[in-house]
């Protein structure tokens, strides 16, 4: 439960004291926030059973009616509405509210996260609503400008080449050391700036020196392919050839590969 309340009313969305690394122009725009949501949006919900007069009323959130004494979940701020208790959950993130504690946006309940962030960015690193006029966005997420930095080594990433990994911004010298798979032919790790092809959960540079036929050479991208033993051929009678003596069928045939180029920014 302390879990739970604390992912939905995030201590730092309101309280200076969580953020001790903001300026005063920051501070100030964080007290103005808290207090107008506090003022405008608030409240708690009443676990209460359904009064005569809303009898045949129907739930807010699923629509199937509640009736005179079911238990039912009002909202002060919504007017003369109910919910069932399970129904009573974020609109966002469909999480039930904690202690009932909501808060409201155009006739909907939100958790206080997402509340939050209808009006405000999130940082990706440190979970802070972002005050300042600049950000960084990547991969659909927004970070402070001096937390956008690489996952291992903390290199400031601002204006430079990064990789993402796992959702967290890494310099291209950490993830070819770190991250980057070898290539099946040359054995050479596949850097950020070079295309993979990838089968059965192999990886090859794309380049038509390492993912080509291992019998002909033929460069395989784009075209059907087959596979025994972890090597790639570009058709049935190159896997004969190359292993004439084995009795044994491939492992696949015709199977189409996926190539793109590493996920950097």
């Amino acid at each position: 439960r302390a879990r739970a309340l604390l992912q939905q009313l995030p201590p730092q969305d309101c309280d200076e004291r969580y953020c001790p690394d903001l300026a005063e122009e920051e501070k100030r725009q964080l007290r103005a926030f808290s207090a107008r949501r506090r003022r405008e949006a608030l409240g708690q919900g009443l676990a209460c059973p359904v009064p005569g007069p809303c009898h045949g009323c129907p739930c807010k959130k699923c629509g199937r009616r509640l009736n005179k004494g079911d238990p039912g979940i009002s909202a002060a701020r919504l007017g003369n509405q109910f919910w069932h208790p399970s129904c009573f959950s974020c609109h966002f993130c469909h999480q039930p509210l904690v202690d009932l504690i909501y808060f409201q946006q155009d006739g909907r309940i939100y958790c206080g996260r997402h509340h939050a962030e209808l009006f405000r960015p999130r940082c990706a690193s440190c979970d802070q609503l972002i005050f300042m006029e600049e950000c960084i966005e990547a991969e659909g997420r927004r970070w402070h400008l001096e937390h956008f930095c690489c996952l291992e080594c903390d290199v400031p990433l601002r204006g430079q080449r990064y990789v993402m990994k796992s959702g967290r911004p890494c310099c291209r010298g950490c993830f070819e050391s770190l991250f980057a798979e070898p290539c099946q032919a040359c054995g050479d790790p596949i850097g950020a700036d070079s295309e993979e092809a990838t089968h059965q959960g192999l990886h090859w540079h794309a380049r038509a020196a390492c993912f080509c036929c291992s019998l002909c050479r033929k460069p395989l991208r784009g075209q059907p392919l087959t596979s025994r033993h972890g090597r790639l051929f570009c058709s049935e009678t190159c896997s004969l050839g190359h292993d004439a003596s084995s009795t044994t069928s491939s492992d696949s045939s015709d199977s189409a590969f996926a190539s793109a180029p590493s996920p950097d920014s």
